[in-house]
């Protein structure tokens, strides 16, 4: 009983960096972080996204005398996606347009993480719109895939 306490407790230790935050789906990224974010940001453009900002936390950090390991955000969106979205539930848009985390661990293991479409579904309460909130799920998840791995 003991050893099956503690094998539970260590797959959940385990477990916890992957779902860490409500709502945001983090995936491994066999790439840096600065990779990591270049890729994104080019297969954002190839699928018409608009990169709004890129935004190197670190880079803020040191200035201010703080050593923070490599964390970038990414803001994108494109009003063909969002927009019926926002159409579902208005509220949605204090979410929008989208972010993508990228940061590197105390391991040197970098991960790219974002919102999970369904997270933002029942955060504003959005029924009837199952299709669209798909929709994004899928794109969101081909994005990050493709630019976490090879």
């Amino acid at each position: 009983m003991k050893k099956t306490i503690f094998i539970a407790l260590a797959l959940f230790t385990i477990a916890i960096p992957a779902a860490a935050a409500d709502g945001v789906i983090t995936i491994p990224s066999v790439f840096t972080v600065s990779e990591t974010v270049d890729r994104l940001q080019s297969i954002l453009g190839e699928k018409g996204m608009t990169i709004f900002n890129r935004i190197k936390h670190s880079e803020s950090a040191s200035k201010v005398g703080i050593e923070l390991r490599k964390t970038e955000l990414i803001i994108f969106g494109n009003p063909k996606v969002g927009s019926p979205l926002m159409k579902c539930q208005q509220s949605v848009a204090i979410d929008l347009p989208q972010k993508a985390l990228i940061w590197e661990d105390d391991k040197a293991q970098v991960w790219l993480s974002y919102n999970d479409p369904r997270y933002l579904a029942v955060r504003h309460n959005i029924s009837g719109c199952e299709e669209v909130v798909e929709k994004i799920e899928k794109a969101l998840a081909s994005i990050a895939n493709s630019a976490s791995s090879e």
